[in-house]
């Protein structure tokens, strides 16, 4: 039985976004990308809604915006954003949140009819206009830009798909670079999955990094497979997901400096293990660090509800260099 580190808090007011918030047809509110723009914090979140709403006959997917003055209470705009559909492209969702030299960056996952592509796209401070800059090759998701160049060069990290070679859900964290956001290279394993204590599956990468003193402080997701059971809305689900935390060198990002060796954010609150659609799941997809050092950490909770955990920055590197 794995648990939360004790430095890390759940807000009280947990969770901090849900169905119930949004003006329009929704159902499951989650796995948001965060970042606070001119002092003002915004949200998207992925939402899948079902029809008749509150069934659990799930109908589609979109993309929503909220807005907040605290990072605590949000406000949810009207309607959703970036209706991304076509002959080949059936959804998007999972968006992250990125800000380099004061353009806003959207790092997308779509499901198409020959797999999954990763995305990267320009948008305004609006959020309405959606550019897309490159799309990856299938299968490739879970991308998170790095909040400024790297050796002159824009950085992500990401998760590929390499099913045929690695066997069922046996991923990892890799790097790529690139000059323009458009074309991608120069990539590199970061993070396999056999390094981290508390996966026996994939892991994958989480929130976008924040840059500290010592290192790229970074959020990745963890799996481990258990016995597939009736454990929420799906007849059977197999799977555990798990909050990780690392250090990465601040010149080259594919080298870890520092792993924490259990989970950041284990499954525990109820509204993490009880009657979501997907129970004892937990997936970070914002992180935002605070002039008083404070880090707020949001993150989809059983594929259900978005909710805020905090911790002090240097708490959090204490963790990832306690092995050293």
């Amino acid at each position: 039985m794995f648990h939360s580190a004790s430095v890390i808090k759940r807000h009280p007011l947990n969770p901090v976004l849900t169905e119930k918030q949004v003006p329009y047809d929704a159902d499951l509110i989650f796995n948001a990308g965060v970042q606070k723009i001119d002092g003002t914090y915004y949200m998207l979140f992925r939402n899948d809604y079902c029809a008749p709403r509150g069934s659990h006959n799930l109908a589609g997917t979109n993309i929503g915006l909220a807005r907040s003055d605290d990072g605590v209470h949000w406000t949810v705009d009207p309607e959703p954003h970036f209706a991304l559909k076509d002959d080949e492209i059936r959804r998007i969702y999972d968006p992250r949140l990125q800000v380099i030299d004061g353009e806003i960056y959207i790092c997308f996952a779509v499901d198409t009819w020959h797999g999954i592509r990763g995305g990267i796209a320009k948008t305004d401070k609006d959020f309405r206009t959606l550019d897309i800059l490159s799309m990856s090759a299938p299968d490739n998701r879970n991308m998170v830009l790095f909040p400024e160049k790297i050796n002159g060069m824009y950085a992500r990290l990401e998760r590929p798909f390499p099913v045929y070679s690695r066997g069922y859900d046996i991923f990892d964290v890799w790097f790529s670079d690139s000059a323009d956001l458009k074309y991608w290279g120069n990539t590199q394993l970061v993070l396999p999955s056999k390094m981290v204590p508390f996966a026996n599956a994939k892991v994958g990468p989480a929130a976008p990094p924040i840059k500290t003193k010592e290192g790229w402080l970074t959020t990745f997701h963890a799996v481990r497979a258990v016995p597939p059971k009736k454990d929420g809305w799906e007849e059977k689900w197999g799977k555990e997901y798990y909050a990780g935390i690392m250090l990465l060198d601040l010149k080259d990002p594919t080298k870890v400096v520092g792993l924490y060796n259990e989970p950041l954010l284990a499954p525990e609150a109820d509204y993490e293990t009880k009657d979501g659609f997907r129970n004892n799941v937990i997936f970070p997809g914002g992180m935002i660090l605070e002039d008083n050092g404070e880090v707020k950490i949001y993150y989809g909770a059983a594929d259900t509800v978005e909710c805020l955990a905090t911790a002090n920055v240097d708490d959090l590197i204490a963790l990832c260099l306690q092995n050293k």
